[in-house]
């Protein structure tokens, strides 16, 4: 019961995030959003997994930090660059 609680929980936090990621007043508070949502899915897909019991969303979790971690990053830097204004 638990479980189940701290995900939907989680899937407010979500949509909060959601929210203030459409509201941003500048680019790097949606970046970070966009990082938080990450964060939040991760959690969530973890904390499926160890309600069904299931080692193989343990793994799709890890895979999807991994590439959230590649996917801010890169942005970060295409930011720092100038985005499209070169």
């Amino acid at each position: 019961m638990f479980l189940i609680i701290t995900m939907v929980v989680l899937i407010i936090a979500m949509f909060f995030v959601l929210i203030k990621m459409v509201k941003g007043p500048t680019l790097w508070d949606r970046l970070m959003c966009l990082n938080l949502i990450s964060a939040h899915t991760i959690l969530l897909i973890t904390i499926y997994g160890i309600y069904k019991e299931s080692s193989m969303l343990l793994d799709i979790a890890i895979s999807y930090g991994i590439i959230g971690f590649l996917t801010i990053t890169l942005l970060s830097r295409f930011l720092l660059r100038g985005g499209r204004q070169k």
